[in-house]
């Protein structure tokens, strides 16, 4: 049995929203085998409070959440990420810093829930429906079969939880 636990980051561009999302589920979903960490290229500084509501009210600890840049992970004495994965598409189209031991990526964009405008009700639909979107991706990425697929196969696995999974509600 393999008992190695494998750190993922997620990145966004404000690190407000879907990332700490993705951190909190990976981090429930994958306890024991995986420990989630996020951060953005500009921190907004906060997160947005609506993540915040969504996450107590799903039962995550939010003790984790903070808005953090993704230089944290990028220096000495950082946690070696074995994999990244940009959550939004301002991130994906950013230069990343160099990760120490090449973490495997890969880009599972998300619509942006702090971006949608109009009532508070629909405020909260655009954030349930991300934290859908990520929920299924982790929930896939935590069932692959991780030490026996060879690098290329979970790259391509990677790729395609990414691709091939409905982009809205």
């Amino acid at each position: 049995m393999n008992d190695k636990v494998f750190n993922v980051l997620f990145l966004c561009t404000g690190n407000s929203a879907r990332s700490i999302l993705a951190e909190a589920i990976l981090n429930r979903v994958g306890a024991g085998r995986f420990r989630a960490y996020s951060a953005g290229s500009h921190p907004k500084g906060e997160v947005h409070p609506f993540a915040l509501q969504l996450l107590k009210q799903l039962n995550h600890d939010t003790s984790f959440a903070r808005s953090k840049s993704w230089d944290e992970f990028a220096a000495p004495g950082a946690p070696e990420m074995n994999f990244v994965f940009t959550v939004c598409d301002n991130a994906a189209a950013e230069a990343c810093p160099v990760w120490p031991g090449q973490p495997m990526t890969a880009h599972w964009g998300v619509p942006d829930p702090a971006a949608v405008e109009g009532t508070d009700a629909e405020k909260h639909l655009a954030f349930a429906d991300a934290y859908r979107m990520l929920n299924n991706r982790i929930s896939i990425f935590v069932s692959l079969p991780i030490s026996s697929l060879d690098r290329l196969a979970l790259q391509k696995r990677l790729d395609e939880i990414g691709r091939n999974l409905p982009k809205a509600g």
